[in-house]
């Protein structure tokens, strides 16, 4: 396997750790900016690799929300012609917009309020013969899950009777990926758990988990919070994984929150 990688971050990097015979696989890696052993975007050897990669992954998303996606606007050509037998993007769930609580699968509409974000995932899709597109909800994982940020600081516990989050433990997602590298069409996936449940809960059952207070709930409207976290609760729905758990013949290690702090607790240092 001849692996190339644009944006090995939290889960790409996860990824590359996590595929079997590691060892024999000779990985490429191109970041934003110039570092010792990567190429970046404007390297001169970036096309040969390209042309000689067996598998190739971006996770890069588009600059913002309505830019356009950086990989496919400087090697999108390059790509589309690659010789690669497995091309893979991770995506966002983001791309179905609110559907009021309803359940989405792969067939569900999808919407532009992230325009960025759209395009990237349909040009990805119908890049090449070989493509994967894998729509992610919240990712969560060790170093990057509710117990971190109660340790870090107050958490707002959103009071919006209703909402609900479908999330994702960063080794089910890797699973998913090192799974459609045998198995499963091209296509797109949703890869989420069995349980979408509201931020709110997850967040008083993780402070439970550490033996702290559980935090007050607050109205949206009051709770100090980034445009981005306000954007979350714009937005409802329950993310469908059966094309995932069919044609990937995934069993979730973590199908629920429960079992995903669970296991992040025990990694977390004391």
């Amino acid at each position: 396997m001849r692996l190339l990688v644009f944006g090995p971050g939290y889960t790409a990097a996860r990824f590359l750790a996590g595929l079997p015979g590691s060892a024999g696989v000779e990985v490429t890696l191109v970041r934003s900016r110039a570092v010792e052993g990567a190429l970046t975007l404007d390297s001169a050897e970036l096309p040969a690799a390209i042309a000689g990669a067996t598998h190739i992954l971006s996770s890069v998303p588009p600059a913002s929300e309505d830019g356009a996606d950086p990989v496919l606007a400087a090697h999108g050509a390059a790509l589309a012609a690659a010789p690669a037998g497995w091309i893979g993007y991770l995506s966002s769930t983001g791309v179905y917009g609110d559907a009021d609580g309803a359940w989405v699968d792969e067939t569900a509409p999808v919407n532009g309020r992230r325009a960025g974000r759209l395009a990237a995932d349909q040009a990805w899709a119908a890049l090449h013969p070989a493509a994967r597109v894998f729509r992610l909800p919240g990712i969560y994982g060790p170093g990057r899950s509710a117990l971190d940020r109660l340790r870090q600081g107050s958490v707002a516990r959103i009071d919006k009777p209703g909402h609900v989050f479908s999330r994702i433990h960063v080794d089910d997602i890797v699973a998913a990926m090192v799974a459609s590298l045998t198995r499963g069409a091209p296509g797109i996936y949703n890869v989420s758990d069995d349980l979408p449940a509201p931020g709110e809960v997850v967040t008083a059952h993780a402070a439970r988990l550490l033996g702290l207070p559980v935090p007050p709930l607050q109205s949206l409207e009051s709770a100090s919070m980034s445009p981005m976290g306000r954007a979350f609760y714009a937005e409802c729905r329950r993310v469908a994984n059966g094309k995932m758990t069919r044609e990937l013949g995934l069993e979730l290690r973590y199908p629920t929150y429960v079992e995903g702090l669970a296991a992040c607790l025990s990694e977390m240092q004391p």
